[in-house]
């Protein structure tokens, strides 16, 4: 049975959250879950923490500062040390729990860097698992747009701060755009009460200047798994290769045939191994 609560952040930001025991007697394995970009505790989340919980393993999913029913200024806005805190504020939250062993996370699309991001910088994570993920690299942006490219489009963003634009388009403008996120966001697929089609400018800035790739080098021997579709258009193998690569110490990378990215959103032939995936390493190492 989900059970509705509230987390306080240290600097003070209201947490919505959604915890949801594990099946089965005694304290069990806990995670807590962080999701897409401008995604909300009750789409792809849910999906994951639900089936996990199905598979013994306690979740605690939430909604990120400035989104959704969470709080925090300005709304629609990425924050990525912000999110840190959050994932944090999760972590304290499952470990004060007398039913629960301890504590994992799992990241899905944007929230896997911040996954192993968050993993690599606090101590009291014991496993991790990475689904569909994204591991953004200032780096890698600056080769993908060249150099001058990169630096002038920084400098346009942050002239253009105080604005926002649509998240999904499926013709002009938005975060993500094109046919394959609005095929998730803007259908039925991820229709809920708590997503909004809007983010602030400056949170593209926030992602074109994120280092979460950086995780991997210091995860000092934290059981990491990673799961990827073969294709995907949106979070590439190829960077779920390097990232796996960079990583000493325990972990594995599990090839799903995907025929795109949010195929690991709702597609339960895709989402099912992915879950099992998920609570045979975070049993593993968590139990």
């Amino acid at each position: 049975m989900s059970v509705d609560i509230a987390l306080t952040t240290p600097d003070g930001v209201r947490l919505a959250a959604v915890l949801r025991p594990g099946r089965g007697d005694g304290p069990r394995p806990a995670v807590a879950l962080t999701g897409p970009f401008t995604g909300v505790k009750e789409q792809v989340l849910a999906t994951y923490a639900e089936g996990l919980a199905a598979r013994g393993v306690t979740t605690l999913a939430f909604d990120h500062r400035n989104f959704g029913a969470s709080g925090g200024t300005p709304r629609q806005h990425e924050d990525p040390g912000g999110k840190l805190t959050d994932l944090q504020t999760a972590v304290s939250a499952l470990l004060d729990r007398d039913d629960v062993t301890r504590v994992g996370l799992l990241g899905i699309c944007l929230g896997a860097g911040y996954a192993l991001k968050a993993a690599a910088f606090d101590g009291r994570v014991e496993a991790l698992v990475t689904v569909a993920g994204a591991y953004n690299s200032p780096q890698a942006m600056q080769a993908g747009f060249g150099a001058e490219a990169y630096r002038s489009k920084l400098a346009e963003l942050l002239a253009a701060a105080g604005t926002t634009i649509p998240a999904v388009a499926r013709t002009g403008p938005a975060a993500m755009p094109g046919e394959e996120p609005f095929a998730y966001y803007g259908t039925e697929r991820g229709a809920v009460p708590g997503w909004r089609n809007e983010v602030t400018t400056a949170s593209i800035h926030a992602l074109l200047t994120l280092d979460a790739a950086i995780g991997a080098d210091f995860l000092a021997g934290t059981p990491f798994r990673i799961v990827h579709g073969t294709r995907d258009d949106y979070c590439s193998p190829e960077a779920a290769q390097a990232v796996y690569d960079r990583v000493e110490g325990p972990r594995d990378l599990i090839w799903l045939e995907t025929t795109d990215h949010i195929d690991l959103y709702d597609r339960p032939a895709y989402v099912e191994p992915a879950l099992d995936a998920c609570a045979d390493w975070f049993h593993r190492h968590l139990s």
